[in-house]
């Protein structure tokens, strides 16, 4: 949902009945029709000006992604669409697959025809099988139905054909290389880059590759329809485009997917569109962009939502999980729950992260079993500090930064359960 007033661009269907098909679309892809009458160039400098920021994690400039694409001189090239979400308390593409899954395939066929891309893969959770994989398949014949899939799409001699390939549950996969070493049919094991996705050598099949998230590229039909210079005035602040759907969870009054502005504050978020907390709690930390963002206190909660603001205050927007937590919370026992997830999930490839999240995980449990010392809650943030920027991908990374921030920000919940 959106409040009322701020402008609806990804939700605007969700409350009608059967969003997910064709009819309630409007039965047609006016913004497909439009874009494949303009040079496919053209497209690429409306997202540029959009200003439309990677909704999977990173933020990385979107048109920017598709210039370094479109600059390669090997073909084929691929678009592949991230749609694994595999970031604790992040549920907002799985929402778009589910309730609006035209609106996205819509957009990735603009985004292949900007691109040249003629094939195309959505990767997708195997544990959304029932729900948003059957939901886009679904779309996906809907469309080629309608002559916006396969040969010759509404007589403009492009063709496109797009598979839905399902991911056997691994949070790795979530990382673009992994996602591609995935599909290629190996372990997903990240690659070293360079080369990177974008270039020959680096993407798919060793081929010139953008892999965008469901979320950036069902943005696409509002970006031809209305203007990148529009989309871009509907953030609230410089270079953050468009609207952001956070999935939110915790302790406000109200739980889900919202759409709002970028750039809106945490507060005007739990406020406005979550009724605030709930009865009897008050706010102690807010998560800031999933589970591997550093966290935030209550003190912090007017900093605006969007990926520059975040990352200057040295924690991540990512991919918009947002968590409100009360004082119910000992934030030892939330960071031994994180810990074991990441020690779980760590692929094993990098030694400072296979070792390293298991070191994390084990102290933690410690900590929050009550036989703990306070040298070991130093030890977390120090083994932490170790593990950055020491491997291939940023999984290490994104364990070490709720770790040291926990325990950075609330360090008397640690010292409460150590042994003194």
């Amino acid at each position: 949902m959106a409040l009322a007033g701020s402008p609806k661009i990804l939700s605007v269907d969700w409350d009608k009945p059967e969003s997910w098909t064709l009819k309630t679309y409007g039965g047609k892809y006016p913004a497909l029709e439009k874009a494949l009458k303009m040079q496919p160039q053209a497209i690429v400098d409306e997202v540029v000006k959009a200003n439309l920021r990677g909704r999977g994690g990173a933020g990385f400039p979107t048109g920017m992604k598709w210039n370094f694409v479109r600059k390669e001189t090997s073909f084929p090239k691929y678009l592949v669409v991230n749609a694994d979400e595999g970031e604790p308390g992040t549920f907002k593409d799985r929402a778009i697959c589910e309730r609006s899954p035209h609106m996205f395939v819509e957009g990735l066929i603009i985004g292949c025809f900007a691109l040249d891309c003629h094939l195309t893969y959505i990767y997708c959770r195997g544990e959304f099988r029932d729900g948003a994989i059957k939901r886009v398949q679904e779309a996906i014949e809907e469309a080629r139905a309608a002559g916006f899939v396969g040969k010759n799409i509404l007589g403009s001699g492009f063709d496109l054909e797009m598979h839905v390939v399902a991911g056997a549950g691994a949070y790795i996969c979530g990382e673009e290389t992994a996602l591609l070493e995935s599909l290629e049919g190996r372990k997903g094991y990240p690659r070293l880059k360079p080369p990177f996705p974008a270039n020959a050598g680096g993407g798919l099949f060793k081929q010139p590759t953008a892999v965008n998230n469901v979320e950036t590229l069902a943005n696409l039909p509002s970006i031809v329809m209305k203007g990148g210079d529009w989309f871009n005035s509907v953030g609230l602040v410089p270079k953050n485009g468009g609207t952001r759907l956070f999935a939110v969870s915790g302790h406000s009054r109200k739980t889900g997917v919202f759409e709002a502005p970028m750039g809106i504050t945490f507060r005007a978020l739990l406020d406005d569109y979550c009724g605030g907390m709930r009865e009897g709690s008050t706010l102690k930390a807010i998560i800031p962009g999933g589970s591997s963002s550093a966290i935030l206190t209550a003190a912090e909660a007017d900093w605006a939502s969007d990926f520059d603001t975040l990352k200057s205050k040295k924690t991540m927007a990512g991919s918009g999980g947002v968590v409100y937590l009360d004082q119910s919370v000992n934030m030892a026992h939330a960071l031994a729950n994180v810990m074991r997830f990441y020690a779980h999930e760590s692929c094993g490839q990098c030694t400072p992260c296979r070792e390293g999240t298991a070191w994390l995980s084990r102290l933690c449990d410690k900590i929050m079993q009550g036989r703990g010392e306070k040298t070991d809650v130093d030890n977390v943030h120090q083994i932490a500090r170790q593990m950055e920027q020491k491997t291939i991908c940023a999984l290490a990374d994104g364990a070490a930064m709720p770790a040291k921030s926990y325990i950075e920000k609330f360090r008397a919940d640690f010292d409460a359960l150590v042994r003194q």
